[in-house]
């Protein structure tokens, strides 16, 4: 196409759903297939230099705006991407879902849903009323929508709707959509013209901790092993992948697909534990035949998943290690050449806060599908 179809891209990130987009039309499970361009990502924004740097080195034909939503005028969003209230087809964007995340539930601001950063919904709405778009995609936790945040959910779904866009929800499986990672997200999905959007097939079955009946029609899930096939072996190891210090042998102890539990008076390990006296997380192994658990952006020190092969430090002791920045790459079906700078632990932080490119390409092909930008049929699916 000699033209893109322009694209604003609220809280980026790590580009996660700004890859969805210009990726809608390639080949599933493909990184290397760009898809023909129709969409472009002309503006984004962020407030984490981190993030807007990753931005950079991996999308050179966006312009990005640093700083808080809360003080960028929706007409600055749109002049840096050369567009005018009623041109972006598509506005999308995660806020930050900290607020809403199972994570750290223990701060009673979360549980009883006071935290500031909730109040970015709000600049979403105001950014998708003053831009007019065709459509907007929204993605979060699934913990947006779970009883505690029941009134900033309704009022983002009646600040929509009040706009005309009448907006639709569903908690998607990422793992259901190819992505080695049983990652559930939930997405609001809206049109300018009030069509109501339908959300996509998943392409893949498998049984998650909720659901297990397989579809034998689709594809099976892929697994960790799958997903890390061909990536090179190291034979060094750095010392931020050593997980070691007071539980480091007791997580080398532990077998593929377990816990802690596993160090109960139940199972075969030591009894060192209570029965569920902690996160599922801790301690945990990937299992090779099995997606990835959802990946964490900021684990402590002794949550996985880790990956199910130890490693031998210099004293010869056998450690569990953890993930690297190509393995998590892999989980988060991002592209293996995605540049993102820093440390293990900062790749990990940008990464878990995505979106699975795979599951956001399902909803942003679903979406152009239904508004005619595509009208071929989705291609073959393939496994990676």
């Amino acid at each position: 196409m000699s033209e893109h179809l322009p694209v604003v891209s609220l809280f980026s990130g790590a580009g996660g759903l700004d890859l969805a987009v210009e990726r809608a039309d390639a080949e599933p499970l493909a990184p290397a297939d760009l898809g023909s361009g129709l969409l472009r990502v002309v503006s984004a924004t962020d407030h984490s230099e981190q993030a807007l740097d990753t931005l950079v080195a991996n999308f050179s034909h966006s312009k990005t705006i640093p700083g808080d939503i809360r003080e960028i005028d929706t007409e600055q969003i749109l002049a840096t991407g050369g567009l005018r209230s009623g041109e972006p087809v598509l506005v999308v964007g995660g806020p930050p879902c900290t607020p809403f995340s199972k994570s750290g539930f223990w701060l009673e601001q979360k549980r009883e849903s006071l935290d500031p950063n909730a109040s970015l919904l709000d600049e979403y709405v105001r950014v998708v009323r003053e831009s007019r778009p065709e459509a907007f995609i929204l993605e979060n936790v699934q913990g947006l929508t779970y009883k505690t945040h029941e009134a900033q959910f309704q009022r983002l779904l009646k600040g929509l709707a009040e706009l005309g866009y009448n907006p639709q929800w569903k908690v998607l499986l990422a793992a259901d959509f190819g992505v080695p990672q049983l990652r559930r997200r939930v997405f609001v999905v809206g049109r300018r013209d009030g069509g109501k959007f339908e959300f996509p097939e998943p392409t893949h079955s498998g049984w998650s901790e909720r659901d297990r009946r397989i579809d034998p029609t689709k594809l099976p899930h892929v697994t960790a092993a799958e997903a890390f096939a061909e990536l090179p072996h190291l034979a060094s190891v750095s010392d931020d992948e050593i997980v070691d210090g007071q539980f480091g042998e007791l997580a080398a102890e532990v077998p593929p697909g377990q816990n802690y539990l596993w160090h109960t008076e139940r199972y075969g390990g030591r009894n060192v534990f209570k029965w569920r006296s902690r996160y599922w997380t801790f301690l945990l192994r990937l299992d090779p035949d099995r997606p990835s658990t959802t990946l964490q952006a900021q684990p402590g020190p002794w949550v996985g998943p880790f990956h199910w092969e130890n490693v031998t430090t210099d004293d010869g002791a056998k450690r569990a290690r953890r993930l690297r920045a190509n393995e998590i790459l892999r989980l988060m079906s991002f592209p293996d050449e995605f540049k993102i700078a820093g440390t293990r632990a900062d790749i990990q932080r940008q990464l878990g806060n995505a979106v699975p490119v795979e599951l956001g390409k399902a909803v942003v092909r679903a979406l152009m599908e239904q508004l005619g930008y595509i009208r071929e049929p989705v291609r073959k699916v393939s496994s990676l």
